[in-house]
């Protein structure tokens, strides 16, 4: 059975409120006695687990990293959900909302995308299983527990899989810098797959030609673009602006 660790306050805390089952071992930080912790143990002792508690450098070490936040926990991961997955989803979803990433591999980018879906009110997030960062630890903290909610797929080919969406009644909108209109000239209701591409490079040119429709956001700065959390961010919004006064 595998194994994955999960750390940080909001990501523990909806792991526990969520899924209490799959933790083994959660690991507290000696000394620090606060709400937010008070909280988690409360959590996992309705559940029959017992926190360890630990110094600072045992955490650094099981995490492999500083930013746990006094939080750790070891629980059975996950199985990876792809295109079957996929296919239930939208089988149970009337007007499916979907954020598709393509080859964002920086965890914190994809993190806060994630984040930013799960305020968006998206269904689920697809991203190819290659060139793309996966739910790693650093990606479930800087998801502050969104990990936990939103699905995420990951799936072997994504021209293919964007394709079988459009058989299934999604209308793909890509954002591109050579759009020759704005997110806010499109429609964005029904159902909708809003696909974003990695920082700098942007969608691939096989993604970009699947997309129904390209759309880009208004820069009035010196910039050129935008993080792509931050554009994830604007265009999911919008689309819930548009999908809320529909």
């Amino acid at each position: 059975m595998k194994h994955e660790m999960v750390f940080g306050l909001h990501a523990v805390e909806a792991l526990l409120q969520r899924q209490p089952e799959r933790v083994k071992e959660l690991w507290l930080l000696k000394g620090r006695e606060d709400e937010r912790l008070t909280s988690i143990t409360t959590l996992a002792t309705q559940f029959g687990l017992k926190p360890q508690v630990t110094s600072r450098k045992v955490l650094d070490e099981k995490s492999e990293s500083t930013q746990h936040q006094g939080v750790l926990a070891r629980c059975v991961a996950e199985p990876v959900k792809g295109e079957n997955e996929l296919d239930e989803l939208l089988d149970r979803t009337d007007v499916p909302f979907l954020l598709v990433l393509d080859g964002v591999t920086d965890p914190h980018n994809l993190g806060a995308c994630i984040r930013s879906a799960d305020a968006a009110g998206v269904h689920g997030v697809i991203v190819p299983r290659d060139r793309s960062a996966g739910l790693g630890p650093i990606v479930r903290k800087v998801a502050v527990g969104a990990a936990e909610a939103v699905p995420l797929f990951q799936v072997t080919n994504l021209a293919r899989t964007l394709r079988h969406l459009q058989e299934r009644g999604v209308w793909i909108v890509g954002a591109a810098g050579e759009a020759t209109h704005t997110l806010y000239q499109s429609k964005l209701t029904g159902p909708l797959a809003i696909a974003m591409g990695a920082e700098g490079k942007g969608l691939r040119r096989l993604t970009r030609e699947v997309c129904d429709d390209l759309i880009s956001i208004p820069m009035a700065g010196e910039v050129s673009s935008l993080n792509v959390s931050v554009a994830t961010g604007i265009s999911l919004f919008e689309a819930v602006r548009q999908r809320s006064a529909d």
